[in-house]
């Protein structure tokens, strides 16, 4: 039988990425944490961690991550139906794309949330990467733009979000002063979110642009919008986030009339209770209120 205070133990060094964090977080000792994974490993005759920086599960510790992962949301929803079994809030770690985090997302989840007793840890990922972390078992739902669910788990359609090529009126004056061709838009800096981020590659190789090109990077939605605003490069933004901005005129079209819809779609564990599939339509019904519909 599995021991959850050891398994607890393995998650926390997991999700908090290291021993010393994940023993502040559970209120014990970095040689109690320690023992325990050591305790849990013995039992299980295998590791279940590389120990490195930060330590990463072997194929064993992540399918253990994902029953934790299950077994949380498992307790969460037989908790709504006996109440007095709650000891606390329950933690749920899901994976998002930073633009829904900045934009739409927080109040279509909040309006679900203040009625549960979960609280987050998110797991911020470019839209196309973010459901590398369910298959490792990190997480126990995520919002990316894949349409295909990983073994076990299930997937609802949100969406899409709408891109727009975005730059100040001065950068297009210095770099573009002809138009956005592909010669001028080949040295243009651009603006890209982190190294996952292809967005930008995306609308350059639609307007025939191939091979390297200049660019910032920049992990932060707020800064991505204040580098274009300040003229310091193009950059691919929600058509959500910039209206202000559009109708101010500090930012406007690269290319007008081009855009970029990203699908997006929330991923859940089949065998973690309602919790997850009832946010999942709660998400839906929010969305449809700010994504564009897929076709």
């Amino acid at each position: 039988m599995l021991d959850y205070k050891l398994l607890n133990a393995l998650a926390a060094v997991l999700e908090h990425q290291g021993f010393e964090r994940a023993a502040r977080a559970l209120g014990l000792t970095q040689s109690a944490v320690s023992q325990r994974v050591k305790l849990l490993e013995a039992r299980l005759g295998q590791p279940v961690l590389i120990r490195g920086t930060p330590p990463t599960p072997t194929g064993l510790g992540r399918r253990l991550l994902n029953h934790v992962q299950q077994v949380r949301l498992l307790e969460a929803e037989l908790v709504e139906e006996a109440p007095s079994l709650t000891v606390g809030y329950r933690q749920l770690r899901i994976a998002i794309n930073a633009d829904s985090l900045a934009t739409w997302w927080p109040q279509a989840v909040g309006d679900y949330l203040k009625h549960q007793a979960i609280t987050l840890d998110l797991v911020i990922e470019d839209q196309d990467v973010g459901l590398e972390r369910m298959r490792k078992g990190e997480v126990a739902a995520c919002l990316c733009a894949s349409e295909t669910p990983v073994q076990g788990a299930r997937l609802i359609s949100l969406g899409a979000m709408r891109y727009r090529a975005l730059a100040s009126p001065d950068f297009l004056a210095r770099h573009c002063p002809q138009g956005a061709t592909a010669e001028a838009l080949q040295h243009c800096p651009a603006i890209i979110f982190g190294p996952n981020d292809q967005l930008q590659h995306r609308f350059l190789d639609a307007q025939g642009v191939t091979g390297p090109f200049p660019h910032h990077r920049c992990a932060s939605v707020e800064g991505f919008i204040g580098l274009a605003k300040a003229g310091l490069g193009f950059g691919l933004v929600p058509d959500i986030q910039a209206r202000r901005e559009l109708a101010e005129g500090t930012l406007v079209d690269v290319v007008d009339g081009w855009y970029l819809d990203v699908p997006l779609f929330w991923h859940f564990w089949r065998h973690g209770g309602d919790p997850l599939e009832r946010l999942g339509h709660q998400l839906a019904q929010a969305a449809a209120h700010h994504l564009i519909p897929l076709t």
